[in-house]
């Protein structure tokens, strides 16, 4: 078992809560670096959550994510992404291979216990 998995629902709850209210605070850091860097961004948390939540839209779990419409985040927030930076999320998103796809489609949904997800187990 995966250490993540031994976490409760609320205590995961908690720290992703206080991982978007950072994100939302950090402005500064933009989508284009944390794909460059992570291979992930804050329209990656938006996605993971209308898919966990199956009734959320995209642009309604992006609300949430940004705490305004992504539209108008962007507008406010986002500028041009330069070549380099562009360069940097393609070789990061390339180290986001199938591996991890999979492990990440196994935390879904998430408060299934094991004889849910994994019966043979």
């Amino acid at each position: 078992m995966d250490d993540l998995d031994r976490l409760d629902d609320v205590t995961a709850a908690k720290a992703f809560r206080r991982l978007v209210r950072h994100l939302r605070h950090r402005k500064d850091a933009e989508n284009i670096d944390l794909m460059g860097l992570a291979g992930f961004c804050r329209n990656c948390l938006a996605d993971w959550v209308a898919e966990a939540d199956g009734q959320l839209s995209k642009d309604e779990a992006r609300q949430i994510i940004y705490d305004m419409p992504f539209s108008e985040w962007k507008a406010k927030h986002q500028g041009e992404a330069s070549e380099e930076q562009l360069a940097r999320m393609e070789a990061s998103m390339r180290k986001n291979d199938e591996a991890l796809d999979e492990a990440l489609d196994e935390s879904f949904p998430a408060s299934d216990p094991p004889s849910m997800t994994q019966p043979n187990h």
